[in-house]
């Protein structure tokens, strides 16, 4: 009865769990709160407390004194440090939900496809914990599909690509349900460390994630430039010969060849899942082509490496960003046509 009263005074929430940024969607409003997944803790005597959760934590990754300490809680869409992901999901609905005495939100959390029931169990323990009365779970992709538009309850082949900040998920949907799904531990982490490691072999020169990460969204490219060099922009970091500060300039042609393996780990994931995709939905594919979700799909020129791969038409979604959290949200808006696809385990 408490927990029924609860829900009245509460506004259900669905919360995209990201390695490199928290959505949470309040059922009725749509997408409020954008973050990224970072928690900083300030260490005394032994005691950790909470200093700064989301953009303000981020800006200290990499910046940290000895006593305070910049966490990422998930590592490859799942929860690595569980105190840590609570804390941080504490934060989120706090800030979302003003009504913190007598509010017991019901909660939906999409989960990567290759999740182990392990870290499911992880995310729904953190997510009850963090104060909802009810957690649901939902595979990323169909999340990203409903969030893309895609008419996945058709019997018809439809497939989505969701490059993410920890995994890119591949799969293909019919009838409102996976026919496949593969998911590969690449996303765009492993693109700012593909970075970080080409400027220190070829250039001698050591640079932090957010720098790496600077360089992808501004001048990243999947595809080499036609003039072969394309667009530049200075960055700075340390020489690895000297120990000095030193500033050089990366131009996108550079950039291209860094970032040529994780791209090409995207292109055989998704041949791969066509390979495995019976023949009738294959062909579906072929007609309405793939479409790609998540913050990797914005990296320059990636859909049309793709596109030179497979040979289909690749789009990428209007708000790729956002796909996840859209998705998750729809299935709280329109729980009972999409109950099949909610895990509540209860």
């Amino acid at each position: 009865m408490v927990d029924f009263l609860r829900g009245l005074f509460s506004s259900d929430m669905a919360i995209d769990l990201g390695t490199a940024n928290t959505l949470v969607y309040v059922k009725g409003k749509g997408v409020v709160l954008s973050e990224p997944s970072v928690v900083a803790y300030h260490i005394k005597d032994g005691v950790k407390k909470v200093l700064a959760v989301g953009e303000d934590a981020k800006l200290m990754l990499g910046r940290t004194p000895g006593s305070i300490q910049a966490i990422r809680p998930m590592r490859e869409g799942v929860i690595a440090d569980f105190d840590t992901a609570e804390e941080m999901i504490k934060h989120f609905i706090r800030k979302v939900h003003k009504r913190t005495t007598f509010s017991k939100p019901k909660i939906i959390v999409c989960v990567p496809h290759g999740a182990t029931p392990v870290e499911k169990r992880a995310i729904r323990q953190s997510v009850m914990s963090a104060g909802a009365r009810r957690a649901g779970l939902i595979a990323e992709p169909i999340a990203a599909a409903i969030g893309a538009g895609m008419p996945i309850t058709d019997p018809t082949g439809n497939m989505v690509v969701d490059i993410g900040g920890g995994t890119t998920e591949v799969a293909v949907l019919s009838l409102g349900d996976i026919v496949y799904a593969r998911s590969v531990r690449v996303g765009g982490d492993r693109m700012d460390e593909a970075i970080v490691n080409y400027l220190r072999r070829q250039q001698n020169l050591l640079i932090g994630e957010s720098t790496a990460e600077r360089i992808k969204t501004s001048i990243g490219t999947a595809r080499m430039p036609d003039d072969g060099r394309g667009a530049s922009m200075q960055i700075r970091g340390r020489d690895l010969l000297n120990g000095v500060p030193k500033e050089i300039e990366i131009n996108q042609a550079q950039v291209a060849e860094a970032l040529a393996e994780p791209v090409q780990q995207i292109c055989e994931a998704v041949m791969i899942a066509l390979e495995a995709t019976p023949p009738d939905l294959a062909a579906d594919i072929v007609d309405r082509g793939v479409m790609l979700t998540g913050g990797g799909a914005l990296l320059g020129e990636l859909d049309l490496a793709l596109r030179e791969q497979t040979g289909l038409a690749i789009s990428v979604a209007d708000e790729s960003l956002n796909c996840v959290a859209l998705g998750t949200g729809k299935a709280l808006e329109y729980e009972k046509q999409l109950r099949h696809v909610i895990d509540y385990d209860s």
